[in-house]
């Protein structure tokens, strides 16, 4: 039975294509077995040598003297699958294809992938396209990246799972230069069989790993990764991921990477806050996260303390975590007391945040004093410390003295690199404190450490749910019908009526008392104010002549007069927002947005992924309300009266149970506006589209 764990710590290797020449790709597999000391079986295949730097080399694969565990394929697309079909026969376990010509190149590389795959029959593969893996836990490569020319490569506890290869060299090699230690690196690529959720797993499991990084060019499999993601979760394993394709271009650049179906970046951002992905926005980003998260530190609030040799750099660090929402508080006086006692002269400031220690880079005892207190205080969560020039001379003096405060405490410790010091950010890191040359990196670590303490499932936070039988017919379902169907699930509408001439619209006008709304009523047309189909403001003398000249002005439109309009009553006194549902490949998303063409065009939009049974918690509805940008209008904004937000919260899951009961039948539905009313008076749907398959 194959294991990724055999794929990792294969106990023998074949080399299909090997070079005696350690400069070519094709020799560097050997080299690097080699190199780092591979204590199992290496077999090279080349039929025109007989050994490769001391080992015998075979004709064929069919000469091999055993059947190994792991085969490297280094042949070219057009031959790839004629050794991987041999190896499949012979029994080998797995193969890793580096050839690239695949999905990546269009259709003909779809077809040759195909191929590849069904060569391959029982047998697992990596890639094709891609660069291998290194398992730096026990010291075995197999990879032909460049990168690992490079010498004292670390090991520790951050698993990486990329799908370019040429970014798993990058991450090798930015690790190893900021002193991070990586347990093993893989690169999935095209990934035709093994994937980006098979190691997720695998890492879930692995006692070397506590964090997993990813660098993701498209998920191939949603509800795969969403299992993997939230496993990884539930055993106190982060995953931070560095999503590329944030823009068109970039978007279009991955796919054609990867040949592989994106979603859209928004439904990466709800796919990953529903698992508890922590979203690495930077590239640097994913190491420097990664290497705080690693620390295994537990941040359980957002007060911080920085203690600094030079002010400015301590006013940056103030600045940066600030617009990140953490607080920087002074000392309490408990706290400031035992600061002051430490100073001696005018030539400290130890009674404020950030704590100027002016001199204590070259004052250890100082320095070790001030932590010590920092860490004791009741008044901080984390510690921030800005190491200043004299960690350039003396990088060991301040790292010292730091790393022999960390055991007296749980709460995170954090160095901001002031100067060009990468020696010193090199020690501090290999000592277990992250290190880092950016302001803003130290902002999303603490982030992400928040992140991990505050996350809870989302399976923690469904209620129970029963679905719910629903005669919906197919096709567009006209507002009328739309909004029955909302208020089945408990999402109450307008009061309005069918009708059908100028008379009855009088007639129904003038029971409603005060103004009425007039809306053409069609299974065609969606839209209705886009073709004069929605007047407001209308009594009982006036909305008969309206409905006349509407008909007239939907009729010269769209070519066809409406026969049936709705009149309704008018909303007055709420706020008005958007509830919708989003599908792509990724899976369904409900969306929650101010009302009316301004979501569209501030972007002020909220999103939850939905959950693979029920809908969404309330504490996830009052979430994504809180997210929006006019969500101090909901909450009485210089004085506006309260809205009901514990009705729009019911609203909300009302409508995510509605989209989950009746899934796979569902297009579209959308609620638009929604009115949320003064506190104690609910909610209103006022229009609603529905499109079922």
């Amino acid at each position: 039975m194959f294991s990724i764990q055999q794929l990792l710590s294969p106990a023998s290797v074949a080399v299909i294509g090997a070079s005696s020449d350690p400069k070519k790709t094709a020799g560097r597999p050997v080299a690097y077995l080699q190199k780092n000391g591979y204590a199992g079986h290496i077999y090279p295949v080349n039929p025109k040598l007989d050994e490769i730097n001391g080992i015998q080399c075979y004709s064929s694969i069919s000469a091999l003297p055993q059947v190994p565990e792991v085969a490297i394929v280094l042949l070219g697309a057009e031959r790839a699958h004629l050794a991987v079909k041999e190896l499949s026969d012979l029994g080998v376990a797995a193969a890793i294809v580096l050839a690239s010509g695949y999905s990546e190149t269009g259709e003909k590389g779809v077809l040759r992938q195909a191929q590849l795959l069904e060569a391959a029959g029982k047998m697992r593969l990596l890639g094709p396209n891609t660069i291998g893996l290194v398992n730096l836990t026990h010291g075995i490569v197999l990879s032909a990246s460049g990168a690992l020319e490079m010498e004292d490569l670390k090991a520790g506890n951050i698993g990486v799972v990329s799908q370019s290869g040429g970014i798993l060299g990058s991450l090798l090699s930015r690790a190893t230069a900021k002193g991070i230690g990586l347990s093993k690196l893989i690169s999935t690529s095209n990934e035709v069989d093994l994937e980006l959720s098979d190691f997720i797993d695998y890492f879930v499991d692995d006692p070397s790993t506590q964090v997993v990084a990813l660098y993701i060019e498209a998920i191939r499999h949603a509800e795969k990764f969403r299992a993997a993601a939230l496993r990884a979760a539930g055993m106190g394993k982060p995953i931070v991921a560095f999503k590329v394709g944030k823009s068109e271009a970039g978007a279009q650049a991955a796919v054609s990477h990867t040949g592989a179906m994106a979603g859209s970046d928004r439904m990466y951002d709800a796919l990953f806050k529903h698992t508890g992905v922590i979203r690495a926005q930077t590239f640097s980003d994913l190491l420097d996260i990664s290497m705080s998260l690693a620390s295994q530190k537990k941040l359980h609030g957002k007060r911080v303390a920085i203690l600094t040799t030079t002010g400015g750099a301590g006013t940056l660090i103030s600045d940066a975590i600030g617009v990140s929402g953490f607080e920087t508080p002074p000392p309490d006086e408990l706290t400031a007391q035992a600061l002051r006692a430490l100073q001696t002269g005018e030539e400290a400031v130890l009674d404020r945040n950030p704590i100027d220690v002016t001199l204590a880079g070259l004052r250890p005892d100082l320095l070790r004093g001030a932590i010590k207190i920092l860490l004791q205080s009741p008044s901080y969560d984390a510690l921030v410390i800005v190491v200043g020039s004299s960690s350039i001379a003396m990088p060991e003096l301040m790292a010292g003295a730091i790393k022999d405060c960390l055991p007296l405490s749980d709460k995170p410790v954090l160095a901001y690199i002031s100067p060009h010091a990468p020696q010193a950010a090199q020690l501090l890191t290999s000592y277990g404190v992250p290190a880092f040359a950016a302001a803003e990196s130290i902002a999303a670590s603490l982030l992400a450490m928040l992140h991990v303490d505050l996350w809870q499932s989302p399976m923690a936070m469904q209620r129970d749910f029963t679905p719910v039988d629903v005669l919906t017919g197919s096709g567009n379902l006209n507002e009328f019908q739309s909004k029955r169907l909302f208020e089945q699930f408990g999402i109450p509408g307008t009061r309005e009526f069918v009708v059908t001439d100028a008379g009855q619209a009088a007639s129904v006008a003038a029971k409603m008392k005060g103004s009425v709304v007039l809306k053409i009523l069609s299974n065609a047309v969606l839209h209705k104010s886009e073709v004069g189909g929605v007047a407001l403001g209308l009594d009982q003398h006036t909305v008969g002549l309206q409905l006349e000249q509407m008909r007239l002005e939907v009729q010269n439109k769209v070519g066809k007069a409406p026969e049936q309009f709705l009149v309704q009553e008018m909303v007055r006194g709420g706020t008005e927002l958007m509830l919708g549902m989003y599908k792509d490949p990724l899976g369904t998303a409900i969306l929650l947005g101010m009302g009316g063409v301004a979501a569209e065009l501030l972007h002020d939009t909220s999103m939850r992924m939905l959950p693979l049974k029920g809908g969404l918690s309330s504490v996830e509805a009052l979430e994504m309300v809180k997210e929006l940008k006019t969500w101090p209008l909901l909450n009485g904004y210089r004085g506006k009266t309260l809205c009901d937000v514990d009705a729009l919260v019911k609203a909300i899951v009302c409508f995510s149970e509605m989209v989950q009961c009746i899934h796979d039948q569902l297009l579209e539905a959308e609620i638009n506006p929604l009115f949320v009313l003064p506190k104690g008076l609910g909610v209103l749907a006022a229009d609603g589209v529905v499109v079922l398959s």
